[in-house]
C-alpha cells in the first residue's frame, strides 16, 4: 500500500527553501545539521525504534510518518520564529547605532558652540575691563588738557606752521580742518593738484565712517553733491539673490552709508578746510622731506609754476595716497597688487534693489554696482591679475561683453552694454598694504600712503576718519609740539590704538575677497558657497558680518568667530547627511584652506596689536607735559 523507502522521506516535500523562500536567502545545506536533513530518523529515535524495523503493520508505519511529518514542520516552524527573531534584533542594533551617530554629531557640534561662545563672552568680560582703564586713561588725558590750559601758549620758535599736511584727498582735507578748527593749529597743507579729483574709488563712505564724520563736524559735506544714502548690499550668485540690512534700528535715521562722486565730495572737504584762518591750501609737488639728525623738519615742493620752495614745522604727516613717493623712509611697504577695477558709469537706470550696493558672485571675480548720484549707478568689475585687456584695441569691451555682461543682473544688462559702448571704461590698481611703519621723529603717515586694503568693501574712507579721531584725541592735550623726540615716542600709542578698528576692516575686505572670488579648488568653492548661503539664513548670520563691514562694530573677535562659523557651515554642507571619505577630504581642506586666508594677513596686522592692544605698552602711554 505504501512504497517502501526505508523510513526516510523524500527530501523535496520538506526542503527548507519551500519554507523559508519569504524570508530571505537559501540557506546553505552545509549549515543545516543532519537531524533537520533526516527528521524521519531523528522522530524513529525518539519513539525508541530502529530505522531498520522495516517489518510492521502497514497502520503502524502509517502513523509513525504522520508524527515525523508534524515534528518536521514544528522544527520549520521553530526555525522561521528563531530567523524573524534574529532580523528583529539586527534591525534593533542598527537603529540604535544610528541614534549614537546622531547624538555624537550633535555632541560634536555642540563641544564647537560652546568653545567658540566661551572665547566670545571671555573676549566681552576683557573688553569691559579694557573700557574701564580707558576712562581712566582719558580722565588722565583730561587732566592733561586742564593744566596745559593754563598756561600761555606762544609760537616764538620762528617755524611758519605747527603741521604740514602733504595731501589733499579725504584724509589731508579733513585732518587739515581738524587740526584748524578744534586745535586751533596752524596748517600748512600742500596738494600736488586742486582740480576736482575724477576717480573711480573712493564713492563709498560706510555707516561706521559716516558716523566718525560727524564726530569731526564734517557730516554736511555730503550735503549738495547729490550723494544717496545706502542701507546694505544685496548679493548674488548663481541667479539667487539675499538682502543684507545695515544693523541700524539703534541709530537716528539719518544714519547710513553714503555713495557720491569722489571729487566732489573732497572738493567740498578742501573748501571747508581753506574757510579757515589758520588753514592755508597751496598747489605743489612735495618732492623730499627735510631732515636734520634723523628729524624731520618740514618739507621741500615746488611749486605750480616751477618755484622750489621749503616749508618747516615740528610735525610732518604724510596723506599723499596709494602713490605716496614719500613713505618708503617712513615705513616698511609691502605692496600688493591682486586686481584691477574696471569702472564704467550707467545713466538712468534703477537697481533692482533700490539704495543698496550690490555685489554679484561672478566668474572669476566679483561685480559691484551702487549709486553715485540720483540717475548714474557706478559699476566695477574686478579683473583678477597684474594685467587687464587693452581698452585702446578693444580686447576690453569684447571682455566686459562676452565675459562680464551674461553674468550680471538682467534689469542692468543695456544700461552696461551702453555705457562699453559710450566708451568710458577706466581702470584702477587695487593694492593692498599692511601698516608697518618706522617712527620717526618729526613725522608721521595717515591714509592710503600708511595703510590698505582691498576697495571690496569699501573700508578705506572709515579707516582714514577712524585714524583722524584717534591722532586728533592724541594731540589734543599738547599745546607745543616742538620736542620731536618725546612726541614720537607719544604718538606711537596712536599705532595701537588705531589697530582694532583698522585691522578689523583691513583683514575682512582681503579675506572676503579670496572667498568670493572663483577658484578651480572644489574646497575654495564649497566656502564661497557656504559664505553665500550663511549670509542668506538671516538673523546674526547676516547682521554680524554686517556690522564688521560697517564699522558699525569693528571688533576682531567678532570677525575670526563669524569666519570660521562660515567655514564650520560649509564642512556641516558637506558631511551631512551622509558624510563620505570625498566629502570629509573636502571638508578638512576647506578648514585648512579658511585658515590659510585668515591667518597670514592677521599675522600681517599683528596679533598681540589686534586682539590684545590693551598689552602692549605704547597703549597707555600719557602725554608729555613740556
Amino acid at each position: 500500500m505504501f512504497p517502501r523507502n526505508d523510513g526516510m522521506i523524500p527530501l523535496k516535500r520538506f526542503s527548507t527553501s519551500e519554507s523559508t523562500s519569504s524570508l530571505g536567502k537559501r540557506p546553505k545545506l552545509s549549515r543545516i545539521s543532519p537531524e533537520k536533513l533526516f527528521p524521519v530518523r531523528s522522530s524513529l529515535r525518539r519513539f525508541g525504534m530502529s530505522e531498520r524495523e522495516d517489518g510492521r503493520e502497514p497502520i503502524k508505519r502509517f502513523w509513525a510518518r504522520f508524527r515525523c511529518w508534524r515534528f518536521r514542520h514544528a522544527e520549520i516552524s521553530s526555525g522561521r520564529d528563531e530567523l524573524i527573531e534574529l532580523l528583529k534584533r539586527e534591525e534593533s542594533r542598527l537603529l540604535c547605532l544610528s541614534s549614537l551617530r546622531r547624538m555624537a554629531a550633535e555632541y560634536i557640534y555642540g563641544v564647537i558652540f560652546a568653545v567658540l561662545l566661551g572665547f566670545y563672552l571671555f573676549y566681552s568680560s576683557q573688553g569691559r575691563k579694557r573700557r574701564g582703564k580707558d576712562r581712566a586713561s582719558t580722565e588722565i588725558r583730561d587732566e592733561s588738557v586742564k593744566n596745559t590750559s593754563k598756561r600761555e601758549c606762544r609760537w616764538d620758535n620762528g617755524e611758519d606752521a605747527d603741521v604740514i599736511i602733504v595731501g589733499a584727498g579725504v584724509a589731508g582735507a579733513a585732518l587739515a580742518h581738524t587740526l584748524g578748527e578744534v586745535d586751533g593749529r596752524r596748517v600748512h597743507v600742500i596738494e600736488r593738484d586742486l582740480a576736482e579729483p575724477d576717480r573711480i574709488v573712493g564713492e563709498l563712505l560706510q555707516p561706521g565712517g559716516y558716523l566718525k564724520l560727524i564726530e569731526l563736524g564734517l557730516e554736511d559735506c555730503v550735503e549738495e553733491i547729490d550723494a544717496q544714502q545706502v542701507f546694505g548690499y544685496a548679493l548674488y550668485k548663481d541667479g539667487k539673490n539675499t538682502r543684507l540690512a545695515y544693523p541700524l534700528e539703534k541709530f537716528h535715521s539719518d544714519i547710513s552709508g553714503r555713495s557720491f562722486h569722489n571729487g566732489r565730495f573732497v572738493q567740498r572737504m578742501r573748501a571747508k578746510a581753506a574757510s579757515l584762518p589758520n588753514v592755508q591750501l597751496v598747489q605743489g609737488t612735495v618732492t623730499s622731506l627735510l631732515e636734520e639728525n634723523e628729524t624731520v623738519k618740514g618739507v621741500a615742493y615746488k611749486t605750480k609754476t616751477g618755484e622750489e620752495l621749503k616749508v618747516h614745522a615740528p610735525l610732518t604727516i604724510v596723506c599723499d595716497g596709494c602713490f605716496s613717493n614719500l613713505r618708503r623712509s617712513l615705513c616698511d611697504p609691502k605692496v600688493e597688487l591682486p586686481s584691477y577695477f574696471v569702472g564704467l558709469v550707467l545713466e538712468n537706470c534703477q537697481l533692482p534693489h533700490q539704495n543698496h550696493g550690490h555685489v554679484i558672485l561672478a566668474d572669476p571675480s566679483p561685480i559691484l554696482f551702487y549709486p553715485i548720484s540720483s540717475w548714474e549707478v557706478r559699476c566695477l568689475v574686478d579683473v583678477p591679475g597684474q594685467k587687464v585687456p587693452s581698452i585702446a584695441n578693444g580686447e576690453m569691451a569684447n571682455y566686459m561683453k562676452t565675459v562680464v555682461a551674461p553674468q550680471i543682473p538682467p534689469e542692468l544688462y543695456d544700461a552696461f552694454i551702453a555705457a562699453i559702448d559710450k566708451g568710458s571704461i577706466r581702470t584702477m590698481p587695487n593694492r593692498s598694504m599692511p601698516a608697518a611703519p618706522h617712527p620717526t621723529p618729526g613725522a608721521l603717515l595717515m591714509g592710503d600712503a600708511f595703510n590698505m586694503r582691498h576697495p571690496l568693501t569699501g573700508g578705506g574712507m572709515t579707516v582714514a576718519l577712524s585714524d583722524i579721531v584717534v591722532l586728533r584725541n592724541l594731540l589734543k592735550p599738547l599745546r607745543d609740539l616742538n620736542d620731536a623726540s618725546l612726541l614720537c615716542k607719544y604718538l606711537e600709542s596712536f599705532y595701537t590704538l588705531r589697530k582694532p578698528v583698522a585691522s578689523t576692516i583691513n583683514t575682512l575686505a582681503d579675506a572676503l575677497y579670496k572667498v568670493f572670488c572663483a577658484s578651480p579648488d572644489q574646497a575654495r568653492n564649497e566656502m564661497r558657497q557656504a559664505c553665500f548661503d550663511y549670509l542668506s539664513l538671516g538673523g546674526v548670520c547676516s547682521t554680524g558680518p554686517v556690522a564688521l563691514l560697517s564699522g558699525l562694530n569693528p571688533r576682531p573677535l567678532s570677525l575670526v568667530l563669524h569666519f570660521f562659523a562660515v567655514a564650520i557651515y560649509g564642512v556641516g554642507r558637506l558631511i551631512l547627511p551622509f558624510p563620505s571619505p570625498k566629502r570629509l577630504w573636502i571638508g578638512a581642506r576647506l578648514i585648512s584652506g579658511a585658515s590659510g586666508i585668515i591667518f597670514p594677513i592677521i599675522k600681517a596686522e599683528g596679533v598681540r596689536q589686534m586682539f590684545f592692544p590693551a598689552t602692549v605698552p605704547a597703549y597707555y602711554r600719557a602725554p608729555p607735559l613740556k
